[in-house]
């Protein structure tokens, strides 16, 4: 894998999935720390100054209006990094945190923040050694950016507080950094306030999605091909011009993955002409495209707010071009928080219609010919029943997921931060969702496949059989009654990983 170079300008959602995902070794733009000590030379003067200057000679927040003698200011950061390292329960994913980081050090590069290169240094050499410093899953309310996770990623660069070694080792960030040669950061003038005042931790976790979803609306739309293959359904409402009719690039692009995964089936084939009396599927076969596109264009929507948060540098207050040093509100998250909530609607009803898809192959009145349940021996064994139940409490759960974390807000800091975005929260619920939604899709590639088996000697066509043929790589075909939730498992790992979009790759195109 290529190092990611941060630079002065914005890093992209590949960089963030590389070090997040895949430990990518981080560089540093010279020029861009050029830029960076410039800035610090402002922040420096101004230190000398007989005006106070917020975050440089006062205190913070609601304590904006002390201020603080020269020789307390070293303790000043200090003390505003331990005091906003304040999180609360579970630990937080490796990948959250070394994206956070990332963008973090990527508006450090920026040269607008006024830290010394050296502080910039550390977190690159952080990322570098693979230490993640420990943050837990409660503590931001997405404004000032995200405080308490950015503060337990600062207080490690400091030397102090608990990180986890590449080997998933907890130890005290103090003797992390001896071990890998690392020297603990002291803090000067405005730079603990340039660590923990961004929007890092929610973008960070949007990147992520980005990714993810890339995988899951492909999968979905393979797992829909599956279940219209395996339920009789007509491909002939996929038909391009057809989609071309309401150009919604999304909606187009999912129908020809479709199309192109139902290309040359038997199984499609074998009731298509006059005999056939099929003149219309249900909704949930018929209308993926248009589900599943729209959740496509919300993701390409996403992403354009994500990009242009990728390119900011938001801190406060921040140095300018022309060197002033000035407050402001960047720090807000609500841009962020209302596509994570926005996303977070498109997988609820991802993952609805897809459970609508693997209900339709257990009922004998909807299923065309094949058993209840899919069962082996209805009656005696239950089949597939059991799986659509754990499907419907997942959408169950995702609908609650998809309720608006942006719309509420909540006083803080004695009303001086008196509307804030909460869109860590927004971030946490999406990766929640996202999980849900990769399980649900594969239920239905699980009851999809046993179907396709059912239906010999019909065979799937081309991209199909290699999806059935990867999933029997981890479970096998149909019998009497098996322990299931391993097999659920084993086929949630093969979405997960992208095994069954690439086994449909192998074969056609898939976008």
């Amino acid at each position: 894998m290529k190092n990611v170079l941060v630079s002065s300008g914005p890093v992209t959602v590949a960089d963030v999935v590389a070090v997040a995902r895949h430990g990518a070794h981080v560089d540093l733009d010279p020029a861009a720390l050029a830029a960076v000590e410039e800035s610090r030379a402002r922040v420096e003067a101004l230190a000398g100054d007989a005006e106070p200057h917020y975050g440089i000679s006062t205190g913070f927040g609601a304590l904006a209006t002390r201020h603080i003698p020269a020789d307390q200011r070293t303790q000043l950061q200090r003390s505003l990094v331990r005091s906003h390292a304040a999180g609360s329960g579970a630990e937080v994913e490796t990948e959250v945190v070394r994206a956070t980081m990332l963008l973090r050090l990527s508006t450090l590069m920026t040269g607008r923040t006024g830290v010394r290169a050296q502080t910039a240094r550390a977190y690159a050499d952080l990322l570098n050694a693979h230490l993640t410093p420990v943050v837990t899953e409660h503590g931001s309310l997405g404004c000032s950016g995200d405080l308490a996770p950015l503060a337990h990623c600062a207080l490690a660069v400091m030397g102090e507080g608990v990180v986890r070694t590449a080997a998933g080792e907890l130890l005290d960030a103090g003797t992390a950094l001896a071990r890998h040669g690392l020297e603990p950061v002291v803090l000067a003038e405005k730079e603990g306030l340039a660590l923990i005042n961004g929007t890092d931790g929610m973008l960070g976790q949007l990147a992520l999605a980005l990714d993810t979803l890339d995988t899951l609306f492909a999968t979905a739309d393979l797992a829909a091909a599956l279940s219209v293959e395996a339920l009789l359904g007509t491909d002939a409402v996929f038909a391009d011009d057809l989609q071309a009719l309401r150009p919604q690039p999304g909606q187009r692009v999912s129908a020809g993955n479709v199309r192109r995964a139902l290309a040359g089936s038997p199984v499609v084939a074998s009731h298509k002409g006059p005999g056939c009396t099929r003149v219309q599927d249900a909704y949930s076969l018929r209308c993926a495209p248009q589900v599943h596109g729209a959740g496509r264009d919300t993701a390409a929507h996403a992403r354009a707010v994500a990009e242009r948060e990728l390119a900011a540098a938001v801190d406060n207050p921040v140095v300018t071009s022309d060197g002033r040093v000035e407050s402001n509100g960047n720090f807000h998250g609500a841009p962020v928080a209302y596509v994570l909530d926005f996303l977070a609607i498109a997988v609820a009803d991802l993952a609805s219609i897809s459970e609508r898809r693997t209900d339709r192959f257990l009922d004998p009145a909807r299923n065309h010919g094949l058993p209840a349940f899919l069962a082996h021996d209805a009656g005696v064994d239950s089949g597939l029943m059991i799986a659509q139940y754990t499907a419907a409490g997942i959408v169950s759960d995702l609908k609650r997921l998809a309720v608006p974390a942006s719309v509420d807000s909540i006083p803080s800091s004695a009303m001086q931060e008196d509307h804030v975005s909460m869109g860590w929260a927004g971030a946490r619920k999406l990766r929640r969702a996202l999980d849900g939604l990769t399980r649900v899709l594969a239920i239905e590639v699980l009851t999809a496949t046993r179907a396709l088996d059912l239906r010999a000697p019909l065979v799937p066509g081309p991209a199909t059989s290699a999806i059935l043929r990867t999933v029997r790589t981890v479970v096998a075909g149909p019998g009497p009654d098996r322990f299931l939730s391993p097999e659920i498992e084993a086929v949630v790992a093969l979405v997960a990983s992208g095994d069954v979009l690439n086994a449909a790759r192998s074969v056609t195109e898939i976008d």
